[in-house]
């Protein structure tokens, strides 16, 4: 029986508590093992630590050498602290970059899906102002390939359409506020069409393109930062929503929420999330 490990993120949030609701939802498949890592008795409800960031790292550890040593098929990651798991020394932006490192790869990608929006990531956890001078072709590439791959293989389509965003307002508007979709964004569109794995469009206007992919004309979109492609995301799937790191070896998934530790302990939580979360690894193993 396939085990799904589920890591319990800050025992100070509200992981623990999506987590036992999506258990005891009824609506998980069967079939799976899911074993639940991390020390709950590590955090109080709504008053995170240091200890209790120290028990998120502990568990996103232990399973990531599960997933290297054991027969463990896919891990769902509970939500933590960035700045918590900072604090005490955590050189990661983010659980994205914990588990690409964990495996010695660097190509991974950062990729949201739910009922209506899938977007994939060219830039990640970095600052606004650092935008312009991460993104490169490579990384657009890179992006590209991956989100094809998920598509067609887990969304089960012979042949993706796919937007490219660009980058500036008005996709640039011809150069007029900004050069980057026509020396970097183009360019790779056109790598990616040569590859034949899907057919990419753009570089699209980014407060337009994400309307047109939510009425089904594109199986998935392609942002160039952060903020670009979850804010559309997240308005219109929040509650099923799921995070999933493509390239690793054994698939890794997450909810699209935070700690919210300001509800932690109250039992309002919505497990929405956590049950997307936990049904995708399964379809994905």
């Amino acid at each position: 029986m396939p085990e799904i490990l589920i890591t319990l993120g800050d025992p100070a949030g509200i992981g623990p508590e999506v987590i036992d609701a999506a258990l005891a939802s009824g609506q998980l498949p069967a079939g799976f093992d899911f074993h639940v890592i991390g020390d709950r008795s590590a955090g109080t409800p709504g008053k995170p630590t240091r200890e209790s960031a120290q028990a998120a790292l502990n568990a996103l550890e232990e399973s990531a050498r599960r997933l290297r040593e054991t027969d463990a098929a896919a891990v769902v990651t509970g939500p933590v602290s960035k700045e918590g798991l900072q604090s005490i020394g955590f050189p990661f932006p983010g659980q994205t970059e914990f588990y690409s490192h964990a495996f010695g790869l660097s190509e991974t990608g950062m990729l949201l899906t739910g009922p209506t929006l899938t977007v994939g990531l060219a830039t990640i956890h970095i600052g606004i102002a650092n935008v312009p001078r991460s993104l490169t072709q490579e990384s657009i590439i890179s992006i590209g390939k991956l989100t094809a791959e998920f598509v067609r293989k887990k969304r089960i389509v012979a042949e993706p359409r796919i937007a490219v965003c660009g980058l500036n307002p008005h996709a640039g508007e011809n150069g007029a506020f900004g050069n980057e979709e026509k020396t970097i964004i183009a360019p790779a569109i056109a790598v990616l069409n040569s590859l034949e794995i899907a057919t990419f469009t753009g570089p699209h206007i980014p407060d337009a393109i994400f309307r047109d992919a939510a009425q089904g004309k594109y199986h998935a979109v392609i942002a160039m930062y952060h903020d670009q492609g979850l804010i559309p995301l997240k308005l219109l799937d929040f509650d099923e929503a799921v995070n999933v790191t493509l390239g690793l070896p054994k698939p890794r998934t997450s909810p699209d929420h935070g700690t919210a530790f300001a509800i932690a302990g109250q039992g309002i939580a919505n497990p929405a999330s956590m049950i997307a979360a936990i049904k995708l690894a399964c379809e994905l193993v």
